[in-house]
């Protein structure tokens, strides 16, 4: 099939028109271009159903077309849950649907939808505790139905790898705020990191603004790109802020660990959507998505659309429908007054229908349900409520624009949050981490100017405070144009139900309502019962709408409400990145062949290679018998060259065991060992071991096979802070080590020349000691790790 609602030029700012892509998805076989997303290919061949939702099987289009929602998700070969309109084109590209049983069209699946009376809220607690022993059968069939994508066990390990990054100042967003912010931070001397999830710098301005917005784009971008202490990362996506702006940041096949000594948080914001009935079907759709279709893809997003805004930004989005060939045969403003921006004046001269004081009430489905065929306009009377003599208007496209909610999940991750403000009908940011700067509409500046200077006053004063040598300080914005971007109520409950709060988890006004009824009043508890915000876009598109209804359904006012606590990563992160490289290391010991001509079954300790036990492999559980028991009643010997080990050396070796380990080790005598345990901050428990005193400024301590590298790691850093007078060396490789134990262990040893008197009284329980055996120089500790003498 070839692409039939491609726009010509100058739409389409991502594309490469001149080289065609072929691609393949659900067995049917489509044409793209170079720089299309899977999205934005599929949505030019006219494709408007990509997946069937979690719970209920619904037919589900584009949302957000920029990665924010889960309706897009799709399987990419053996990766689950790819984000369509993140994922680029490539020749060859194969992919399906999540979410269906049989085909995507017709979902064997579908049915439950018509079961939903049966599955409210909160079902699963009502119903498969009981009786006794019924969650068993109940669990394989739930299971079943439960999850998105496959995973492919057998799928290899890719190469990943991570890499640490340093920077003055970091930016996080390419939009306009964060370029701004960028190059206002250069100019105070200091290192200076860009992150930009999209391929090309400039944000909204590529999409929402027109072609004078990409030129502004442009301009700014290659200001940002001559200077030479920026280092742009695109693209690429900060998935968590820590403390200390400690940041992960994953670019490609690496996870970069960045530290920054301020951070500008310039991340934008996501458009929320309206509630009305059927408000899931594709073909309703956000209008930042569709001038993303248009203006970035070349993309025409239907033939007929209605407009419901509760925001001027809804007229530019008219207008930019317009211009891409679309009809637009209404818009609905949600608010009485008639809108006075520019766009709204040259549509109604236009003769474009324009309803103030009306609002989409209801999408009408097409046949099948696999889109919208109208849209039921109706007056609005009250909050949420309808005259209910609603006019039925033929469309293939709902565009909604009532407000938007900051992308702030990032500054939530180390310790800020989001309140509502009844004066702008959006949230907040509260309780600002320190040593960063906040830009854009993630901070509620919508005005471009503002905007542009809310950028540079945010990377002037991130460079000051990072010691730059900064220049006048940019004036601060004045009006931010935060004010009627957000309507207050854009939910109008149905009578008929279907109208979602939450689309991933396909939850309704009705179900919040309810959970409040049971008795779940709090924003909190509401998300755990009724798993809204709980999906995989993480309440990006369900919080604002969810914390209006609870809060009105518990009579408490939404004033001062915050969201729901917003954990990391950002997006989902893939196990390849946290592992990242996959060495298959292989570490012998120095007795390593011989084990192997003693016929040793060998097994991995960490790197390490070392016996399990000794016998043919169909007999291991009687091999492992047979060598305990003599073991505890004559003798035996392991090999322990695995073992961590560490030299702590120097005149505060003491105390810096004292504070590196949860006992006292200032008084531990010289020639006798005492039992470890080291913790995190937390308290837990990360490692063992004994610590060997050889004299008073020189500790030998052991470390378990797989910890020895981390225990390592940690005295170093703790040492760089603490700056004590003490060397540490890792010499786990260094030293070849046996545990000779059992009733004569002693006798054994007795028999080979020696220079260390190895009697009980000589040599006591918890003692060590230094000398030679048969002229090698030896450590011996004299431990009971299984019990007998060792």
């Amino acid at each position: 099939m070839t692409s039939s609602h491609r726009l010509p030029e100058p739409f389409g700012l991502h594309i490469d028109r001149s080289r065609t892509l072929g691609f393949e998805f659900e067995g049917r076989h489509y044409s793209g271009v170079e720089g299309d997303t899977l999205a934005s290919a599929l949505a030019a061949n006219g494709v408007k159903m990509v997946s069937r939702s979690f719970k209920y099987h619904r037919p589900r289009g584009f949302l957000t077309f920029a990665g924010l929602d889960c309706n897009s998700y799709v399987q990419h070969g053996d990766e689950p849950n790819a984000q369509a309109d993140c994922l680029p084109l490539a020749d060859g590209l194969s992919a399906t649907a999540l979410n269906v049983k049989g085909s995507l069209e017709n979902d064997r699946d579908a049915y439950l939808g018509r079961l939903g009376r049966f599955m409210p809220v909160g079902f699963y607690y009502k119903t498969f505790f009981r009786p006794k022993g019924a969650w068993g059968f109940w669990e394989k069939i739930i299971r079943r139905k439960a999850g998105l994508g496959v995973v492919d066990k057998t799928t290899p390990h890719p190469y990943h790898d991570k890499a640490y990054l340093f920077a003055d100042v970091c930016v996080i967003g390419g939009g306009p705020a964060g370029l701004s912010a960028a190059i206002e931070a250069a100019k105070g001397g200091g290192e200076v990191i860009l992150i930009e999830e999209q391929t090309k710098l400039g944000g909204s301005l590529n999409y929402a603004f027109g072609e004078e917005g990409q030129e502004r784009a442009k301009q700014l971008a290659e200001e940002v790109a001559k200077l030479d202490n920026v280092k742009i990362l695109n693209p690429a996506l900060c998935t968590g802020w820590f403390a200390d702006n400690w940041l992960a940041v994953i670019q490609g096949i690496r996870l970069y660990k960045l530290r920054a000594e301020q951070v500008v948080l310039a991340t934008g914001s996501v458009e929320q959507p309206m509630i009305f009935r059927n408000n899931d079907l594709p073909g309703v759709i956000y209008g930042s998505a569709v001038q993303r279709m248009i203006r970035l893809y070349g993309v025409k997003p239907g033939e007929k659309a209605v407009v419901c805004t509760g925001n001027d930004h809804g007229y530019r989005v008219a207008k930019d429908l317009k211009a891409a060939g679309v009809e637009v045969v209404a818009i609905a403003d949600l608010r009485n007054e008639t809108a006075k921006c520019a766009e709204a004046e040259e549509l109604a001269g236009e003769g474009l229908r324009i309803l103030s004081g009306h609002t989409v009430y209801e999408a009408v489905p097409e046949r099948g349900k696999r889109g919208i065929s109208g849209a039921v306009i109706d007056t609005i009377t009250g909050e949420g409520r309808v005259a209910g003599s609603g006019e039925t208007v033929a469309c293939d496209l709902i565009v909604t624009s009532v407000g938007y909610a900051p992308l702030a999940q990032l500054m939530c991750h180390c310790g800020g949050r989001l309140i509502y403000s009844d004066e702008l009908a959006a949230f907040e940011l509260d309780n600002l981490p320190q040593d960063a700067a906040f830009a854009g509409s993630v901070n509620n500046t919508f005005d471009l100017d503002a905007v542009l200077a809310e950028g540079s006053h945010a990377g002037w004063s991130a460079a000051k405070a990072a010691g730059g040598s900064v220049g006048k300080e940019p004036a601060q914005p004045g009006d931010k144009g935060a004010k009627g971007i957000n309507h207050p109520w854009p939910i109008f409950p149905h009578p008929e139900g279907k109208d979602f709060v939450d689309f991933d988890e396909d939850q309704t006004v009705k179900d919040v309502v309810n959970a409040v009824a049971d008795g779940f009043e709090d924003v909190e508890l509401m998300k755990r019962y009724t798993t809204v915000g709980m999906g995989p876009s993480q309440g990006r598109n369900s919080a604002l709408n969810s914390v209006r209804l609870t809060n009105k359904a518990n009579g408490r006012g939404v004033s001062g409400s915050t969201t729901t606590t917003q954990r990391p990563p950002f997006k989902p992160e893939s196990f390849g990145h946290l592992a990242g490289r996959s060495f298959d290391q292989e570490r012998f010991t120095a007795m390593h062949h011989r084990h192997l001509e003693a016929g040793a079954q060998m097994m991995v300790a960490g790197a390490w290679y070392r016996p399990a036990y000794y016998g043919k492999k169909g007999e291991r559980e009687r091999c492992i018998e047979r060598e305990a028991r003599n073991v505890r009643g004559n003798v035996g010997m392991i090999d322990v060259s695995t073992l961590g080990g560490l030299e702590v050396r120097g005149p505060d070796a003491p105390e810096f065991m004292n504070r590196m380990y949860t006992w006292a080790y200032k008084k531990q005598k010289v020639g006798r060992a005492r039992y470890l345990m080291m913790t995190d901050q937390t308290g837990a428990v990360v490692d063992d071991g004994v610590a060997c005193r050889f004299s008073e400024d020189e500790y030998y301590v052991t470390a378990t096979t797989g910890g020895v590298d981390g225990v390592y790691r940690a005295m170093l850093r703790w040492n760089a802070e603490w700056r004590l007078q003490v060397d540490v060396a890792n010499t786990t490789g260094a030293y070849a080590g046996f545990n000779i134990a059992g009733p004569n262990s002693r006798k054994v040893l007795a028999k080979l020349d020696s220079d260390i008197d190895l009697s009980a009284e000589a040599f006591p329980y918890m003692g060590v000691r230094e000398g030679h055996i048969e002229g090698i120089p030896v450590r011996l500790l004299r431990v009971g790790f299984v019990g007998e003498l060792g």
